[in-house]
C-alpha cells in the first residue's frame, strides 16, 4: 500500500536515484560502521546505506513507516521523536564514534541541530539533507545576512560544509524550496565553552540585529561584569566567531 506523506512530520520523501547515488557517495559508507539515519522514511537512503555497512540504525516517528521498516533483516528500528533519543545510550551500545545521516524534517531541523550538539564529541561526522537557505546559514560568514545565531552556535563545534544541490523534483511530494546535503565534522579542538552561557550571549547579541551591540549586548555584558575590552560600536553579524567565543570563556559561571 502507498504510504501518504503527512504535513504533520514534514514528510519529503526522495525519489531521484541519481540525487541518492550523489548522497551515498558523499557520505562513502563503509561496512561494519556504526551508523544512525534520522527520518529513513520510505527507505530510498536506507537500502543503498545498509547494503553498504552492513547493518543500520534508523530512527523514525511514524508508526506506520516503522512497522515497515522493522521487516527489513538488516535494520534496528527505534520508533521514536528525534528530540527524544539519547544519542549518547546509543553511541554506548554501537561502539566507535557515530556517523549522523538523514533527510531532516525542516519544520524542525534547527531543533535537531541543536539536540545532536551536546554529543558531537560522539560522533565522526554528520551528513543531513536540509533546507538550502538554513545550510547557507550553518556556513555563512560574518558580516553577511545569512551569519547568525544558528552560524555561530554550529561553527564553534563543527567543520561544515555544502557538498550537494538537490532540487525540489527529487522529492515526492516536491517541497517547495530548493534543498542540499551539508557535511559537519565536529572539531577535534573545539572551545571549551559552556554551551549555555554561549547560546544566550549569542542570542543576546542578535536580538535585534539591526542595533550596534552596545543597545544590546553592551547591557547584558555589563551587568555580567566583562567585556571592557570588545568593541560593542558593531552589529551582531559583524562580530567573528572566534570573539564571540572568547566572550563566552570571560563571563563567569552562573552561580560563581
Amino acid at each position: 500500500m502507498k504510504h501518504v506523506a503527512r504535513k504533520r512530520f514534514g514528510q519529503h520523501f526522495l525519489a531521484d536515484s541519481a540525487v541518492i547515488d550523489g548522497i551515498v557517495r558523499a557520505i562513502d559508507p563503509r561496512p561494519g560502521q556504526p551508523m544512525v539515519e534520522i527520518g529513513p522514511g520510505l527507505a530510498a537512503l536506507t537500502q543503498p546505506l545498509v547494503e553498504r555497512l552492513g547493518r543500520l540504525t534508523v530512527i523514525e516517528l511514524d508508526r506506520d513507516l516503522a512497522a515497515r521498516l522493522r521487516g527489513h533483516p538488516q535494520l534496528d528500528v527505534v520508533e521514536s521523536d528525534v528530540l527524544k533519543v539519547d544519542f549518547a545510550t546509543l553511541h554506548a551500545r554501537l561502539g566507535a564514534p557515530l556517523r549522523i545521516v538523514g533527510n531532516l524534517p525542516y519544520n524542525i531541523s534547527s531543533p535537531i541541530l541543536f539536540h545532536l550538539l551536546p554529543v558531537a564529541g560522539l560522533v565522526q561526522d554528520q551528513h543531513f539533507m536540509l533546507q538550502k537557505e538554513v545550510i547557507d546559514r550553518m556556513v555563512a560568514t560574518p558580516s553577511t545576512a545569512a551569519y547568525g545565531r544558528l552560524s555561530v552556535m554550529l561553527q564553534w563545534r563543527y567543520e561544515m560544509e555544502d557538498v550537494l544541490f538537490v532540487p525540489p523534483e527529487a522529492f515526492d511530494p516536491p517541497p517547495r524550496v530548493d534543498s542540499a546535503v551539508v557535511r559537519m565534522v565536529p572539531r577535534s579542538q573545539a572551545a571549551a565553552v559552556d554551551p549555555d552561557r554561549l547560546s544566550t550571549l549569542v542570542q543576546v547579541a542578535f536580538s535585534q540585529r539591526r542595533k550596534l551591540l552596545r543597545h544590546t549586548l553592551g547591557r547584558w555584558l555589563e551587568a555580567e561584569g566583562v567585556g571592557q575590552d570588545f568593541d560593542l560600536q558593531r552589529r551582531a553579524e559583524e562580530v567573528p566567531v572566534a570573539e564571540y567565543l572568547s566572550l563566552a570563556l570571560a563571563v563567569r559561571p552562573a552561580g560563581a
